[in-house]
């Protein structure tokens, strides 16, 4: 019975977390217009 009340706790604060992000959304913002280079350019 302690295992299945710590599961439906943990499964409450889990669900708890995910709406309360949900609810605040994304950030407002912009992405880049410039590519990030993501290695180094080869040498000739």
């Amino acid at each position: 019975m302690r295992a299945f009340t710590a599961a439906a706790a943990g499964l409450a604060a889990a669900l708890l977390l995910v709406l309360t992000i949900t609810a605040i959304g994304a950030p407002d913002g912009t992405t880049s217009p410039k590519p990030l280079r993501t290695t180094v350019p080869a040498h000739p």
